[in-house]
């Protein structure tokens, strides 16, 4: 068998069905089995992967925030694909070894949300050293308000998680009575909602944005702002209608 043929087999036999998008499926995992192909007969584990490419994503954020221009912006949107390659090689050889488990899933999503937090931060950075005046200002003040509402955003998401989250009925849920079909407002919803999970999807549209001309990284910070501000509202909202209504049954 010939080595493209191997990494191939190895593509299609440890990718997620279905995977997360077309980016992460033919863009991030190919480049990624061919690394599992160059590690799977050494002592090299899932973890350590997830480990090297929290490293690698730490690189790329130092040079967001010194390497100025648009020629030092593409070179660290690279190297921060790089460390997207790697988060995809870390479950594809965890399921090729058949290692795959829920305390390395948990640990690849916290991973995953300390990198935001250092994207985020370091591009805010960014902006902030290379702008001028109130807009730099902007920058710094819209970047930390971001910061706060992507924590908020995380820390309610593992809340809602929790069985006893999930286990708490509204009268509502007890009765079997649910929100009517809205129609073409639902479908409007879940267009809305598939968009901003491709805004917070990082890795694929941020070397997109840095390779428009004059390196317009600026598109990124304000989408994914945005859309942390909006999902740590609606998820905060959630969370009061379901347990401010919520009776338990000792009552």
């Amino acid at each position: 068998m010939s080595l493209w043929s191997e990494v191939a087999g190895i593509y299609r036999s440890s990718k997620k069905k279905p995977d997360i998008n077309w980016w992460t499926e033919w863009v991030a995992r190919p480049p990624a089995a061919l690394f599992v192909y160059l590690v799977k007969e050494t002592r090299i584990t899932p973890n350590q992967i997830t480990f090297l490419g929290l490293l690698v994503a730490v690189l790329s954020a130092a040079l967001f925030v010194w390497l100025p221009g648009y020629a030092g912006a593409i070179v660290a949107a690279v190297i921060f694909e790089l460390s997207f390659v790697l988060d995809c090689a870390d479950g594809q050889l965890a399921r090729m070894r058949k290692l795959a488990s829920p305390l390395g899933h948990q640990l690849d999503f916290v991973i995953d949300e300390v990198k935001a937090f250092v994207l985020f931060g370091a591009i805010t950075l960014r902006l902030y050293r290379f702008a001028a005046g109130d807009e730099a200002l902007t920058y710094l003040i819209v970047g930390v308000v971001g910061m706060a509402c992507l924590g908020a955003g995380l820390s309610m998401t593992t809340f809602i998680r929790l069985p006893e989250y999930a286990g708490a009925k509204t009268k509502a849920e007890k009765t079997g009575a649910g929100p009517a079909d809205l129609g073409p407002l639902a479908h409007a919803v879940a267009l809305l909602e598939w968009a901003a999970r491709s805004v917070v999807h990082y890795p694929s549209y941020l070397l997109i944005v840095a390779l428009i001309p004059d390196g317009r990284l600026d598109i990124y910070f304000w989408a994914y702002a945005g859309v942390n501000a909006l999902y740590a509202g609606r998820t905060l909202l959630q969370i009061m209608l379901k347990l401010g209504r919520f009776v338990s049954q000792e009552r």
